[in-house]
């Protein structure tokens, strides 16, 4: 038996109510200036959107750029068949990582391929590739002198990579070659080793970006071979969640005692090995097995002092198994919310995207000797005519990066970081409107004294047009105070970053501090938060008074939200067993694949998203009875005149005597004059006296 402040530690009767009935369907608007907030919000959102929709240009993430800022291979321009970019001396070049966002100085230009042997200028004169050469100068150029920068000195075998030309590298006999070749004359009359292209050309850069070009290539054809069995293994790990939900029915208590025991078996297992080695070798597992030992002797006084608060749990599974299955569509309301999520996180990309493209050309001056004009701004209609020019005759006016000096331009970054924290409000609101709706909809099952006759038709589309309807505001600041802590959290993780070249170790302590403590603050925000939503859905009250009521320890419930992992994990040695071969009598129908993870490492994923979208349904609902439970013990006392809604279940672990013994020792309870008492008691007993008033109750009161 569980006395009442061991069932909700922070209960308080509240006065009866006859009429109350579960979620309050007379209810007004909440935090209605939160509501305007957050609409003027999206509205400047949508602004932002169509404003970088309008300027941005995502060809620039897309298609390389040449010199002049035109696109390589841009379908209906004149460089449509030139999709590769190629450079006149890629030993200039840095890294081809800088190159993908920065230009590299030397000029560069649209090609059709990227070149295949290896020539010089100077012997192009000389031999049939004239015309060959030409196609690699200056667009309506033909190959003149040099020092007119019109062609490249040289050109040399090279493999497009994300449609920029880089040496074709290769090995020969352990030695780094290029085109078979392990020296080449770089054109201006010096002979030069393939490893002098290693740094330009980022050989190593170029090395993990083809091997990773390649890995996913191989990935791709292994989920074409494995597709419709990764298929079976995820529709396994979903018969498998809703197998579980069954059985939490009938077997909660079991279930519930061997995780707890496993979990003790698995630290102490864990002890044992550490404390072998610690006996036949040093010193230096001791603090591990101290750690351990200490934990092990937190969860079991844990467990001594909880075990009442165990049963309740125990018994708030099994009520929430039957509760969904009253509300079976509350299984598949997660698949709303990934749509809605996902909407939000595509709004928030491409807006990103539009806006990071929406600089303008600008070019800059490069040169190879001392200019006092290097790097600055230039403009390749004009340059041939400027100062620049005359004083640095081998200077060059190139395309180097998008930017802009336009008021527009100045508030790119404001409206990236507008950007990212709309992002934030509007995923934690989605989230908030999928635990109202299933907070309400469960709420209905509870209060409902005949099940399902007294529930809504639709619980679930009922408790969500309630929520849409009246509590918009009330979910959107609960989504903007976790919002806020979320970009913080943010901004602490880019200055971690920025700083982690620095040697300033106050700093570093500082700023991890910062991050703790955030982190602290966030997780306790998404708990007060939960509760609220919980209260919002069932009494139709704002968000702070809603937090304030619902701010009760859920402690008892965390047992009920973790056996998802185990239709994940049995999925996952499932498939692993077939797609390994190592499945006795079925290893002919294994597919054949480049790398047998790639299917088993899909299926845990999707298995572990599956298994946690039923399961957090089961949670919200398990939370939501609970304090259903709470707000039933606070306005009933299991009297014919004030029976309780909880099942029998939930019923047999509560003492009658210790509820009411509890019940009177409450400090702010005010006690009822035995006239009160009677007085209550003819108003349930004597109908007509409601009706009649005060007078006929006196006159019933002298009879």
């Amino acid at each position: 038996m569980v006395p009442i402040e061991q069932a909700c530690p922070s209960s308080r009767p509240r006065k009866y109510d006859p009429t109350f009935k579960g979620p309050i369907h007379n209810r007004g608007c909440t935090d209605i200036i939160c509501c305007i907030l957050f609409i003027l919000a999206l509205l400047g959102y949508f602004a932002v959107g169509i404003l970088a929709w309008s300027q941005g240009d995502p060809r620039k993430v897309i298609y390389p750029t040449d010199s002049r800022g035109q696109f390589c291979g841009q379908a209906g321009t004149p460089l449509e068949n030139k999709p590769n970019l190629f450079y006149f001396n890629i030993m200039k070049c840095a890294s081809p990582l800088v190159l993908l966002e920065f230009q590299c100085p030397t000029p560069q230009i649209c090609v059709e391929k990227c070149p295949d042997r290896f020539l010089t200028l100077l012997n192009a004169f000389k031999t049939a590739d004239l015309k060959y050469y030409k196609s690699y100068c200056k667009e309506g150029s033909a190959p003149e002198v040099l020092k007119t920068g019109l062609c490249p000195a040289m050109i040399l075998p090279s493999k497009p990579l994300s449609r920029r030309c880089f040496p074709a590298f290769s090995k020969k006999n352990g030695v780094l070659v290029v085109g078979n070749q392990t020296t080449f004359d770089d054109g201006q009359g010096k002979i030069r080793n393939a490893k002098d292209l290693l740094e330009g050309a980022g050989h190593y850069g170029i090395t993990i970006f083809r091997e990773a070009r390649q890995l996913a290539m191989k990935i791709f054809e292994d989920y074409t071979h494995s597709w419709y069995w990764i298929l079976i293994g995820l529709v396994i790990a979903m018969v498998i969640s809703l197998i579980f939900i069954i059985l939490l029915r009938f077997l909660a208590g079991i279930m519930v005692w061997v995780m707890i025991i496993l979990v003790i078996l698995v630290i102490g297992y864990g002890m044992v090995p550490l404390l072998a080695f610690l006996l036949i070798s040093s010193n230096t597992t001791f603090p591990s097995v101290i750690i351990l030992c200490i934990v092990e002797v937190i969860i079991i006084l844990l467990l001594i002092f909880l075990r009442k608060r165990i049963l309740i749990a125990i018994a708030l599974i099994k009520e929430a198994s039957r509760a969904i299955g009253y509300v079976m569509s509350s299984l598949f309301y997660p698949l709303l919310t990934f749509i809605l999520l996902a909407l939000v996180i595509a709004y928030w990309a491409v807006t990103a995207i539009f806006l990071s493209t929406s600089n303008e050309p600008v070019y800059k001056v490069f040169n190879d000797t001392a200019c006092e004009y290097s790097r600055n701004t230039c403009k390749p209609e004009t340059f041939n005519t400027s100062a620049a020019k005359l004083a640095c005759p081998d200077a060059k006016c190139l395309f180097a990066f998008y930017g802009g000096e336009s008021p527009y331009h100045k508030y790119l970054i404001a409206f990236q970081f507008y950007n990212v924290f709309l992002f934030f409000w509007c995923a934690n609101f989605v989230t908030a409107l999928g635990q109202v709706t299933l907070a309400g909809a469960f709420a209905s099952y509870y209060w409902a004294s005949k099940k399902p006759d007294d529930m809504p038709a639709f619980p679930i589309f009922s408790s969500l047009g309630r929520a849409l309807r009246y509590h918009t505001g009330s979910m959107a600041f609960g989504s903007l105070i976790l919002a806020i802590v979320q970009v913080i959290r943010v901004l602490l993780e880019y200055v971690d970053y920025k700083l982690k070249g620095a040697q300033n170790r106050f700093a570093k302590f500082l700023l991890c501090c910062l991050k703790c403590c955030f982190w602290c603050l966030e997780k306790f925000i998404k708990f007060l938060n939960r509760n609220a939503y919980i209260m919002i859905a069932i009494y139709g009250k704002n968000f702070c008074t809603s937090a304030r009521d619902g701010f009760i320890a859920l402690t008892v419930t965390a047992a009920a939200t973790r056996f998802y992992f185990i239709s994940f994990h049995f999925s996952g040695i499932l498939s692993f067993f077939f797609f390994s071969g190592k499945m006795k009598g079925i290893e002919s129908t294994t597919p054949a694949l480049n790398y047998y993870w790639v299917p088993i490492v899909t299926v845990i994923i999707g298995s572990y998203l599956i298994a946690h979208g039923f399961f957090s349904v089961y949670a919200m609902c398990v939370d939501t009875l609970f304090l259903c439970f709470c707000e039933d013990l606070e306005r009933n006392d299991g009297s014919a005149e004030r029976p309780y809604f909880m099942s029998p279940e939930l019923h047999d672990i509560l003492s009658e005597n210790a509820v009411m013994e509890e019940v009177k020792e409450l400090p702010d309870q005010e006690e009822e004059t035995p006239w009160e008492q009677d007085r209550e008691i003819q108003l349930h007993q004597c109908p007509e006296m409601q009706e009649n008033g005060e007078e006929n109750l006196q006159k019933v009161q002298h009879e």
